[in-house]
């Protein structure tokens, strides 16, 4: 399987996250990594992630900057440390020199130029503190006693998940601005 994942990865033009490691990254226990993420290849020894950390589609992990390459032949290189328990969401990007807090949350799109203090929800460019990671969980654990909440048969993991059941989801998700999904 392992060959396979790999040249999927190749066939994309990425690099397999088993490379990586046999390279030097650092990886926890449960990472999950979405398509078309860029793990920095050419310092990734540089690079620790965590236990349970999710890196959602095209999430960028810098370990290195050579804006400086030109005029002063060097590139500057730093370490990136992600915790335990981060989600880094779609199309955000980790700045070299980096460290990512246990338990944090990383809204898509962000750019990430400052540590994330633990237990924090940040999003932006630059990414800034939005809430306390607690906060928003049980906020969201509020909501979900009122909002629609779907299992995994309203999903495309299920072969069998049908367009009357796209359309019941997508009406009642309209009518309450917002759902969850399993």
């Amino acid at each position: 399987m392992s060959f396979l994942r790999n040249l999927l990865y190749r066939l994309r033009g990425e690099v397999s996250t088993d490379s990586l490691i046999k390279l030097g990254l650092k990886v926890g226990k449960n990472f999950r990594r979405n398509e078309h993420c860029i793990i920095d290849q050419s310092h990734c020894w540089l690079i620790e992630i965590g236990d349970d950390v999710t890196l959602a589609p095209r999430v960028h992990i810098l370990a290195h900057d050579a804006s400086m390459w030109q005029e002063c032949g060097y590139t500057k290189i730093a370490p990136v440390h992600i915790g335990n328990n981060v989600f880094i969401g779609a199309g955000s990007i980790i700045m070299p020199g980096i460290t990512i807090g246990n338990n944090s949350i990383i809204g898509a799109g962000s750019i990430v130029t400052h540590d994330v203090e633990e237990g924090s929800v940040v999003a932006g460019n630059p990414a800034r503190k939005l809430k306390d990671y607690h906060d928003f969980i049980n906020e969201n654990k509020e909501y979900m006693k009122s909002k629609p909440c779907y299992g995994e048969e309203y999903t495309l993991r299920n072969s069998s998940f049908t367009e009357v059941q796209k359309q019941e989801q997508k009406e009642a998700v309209e009518e309450n601005n917002f759902g969850y999904v399993r």
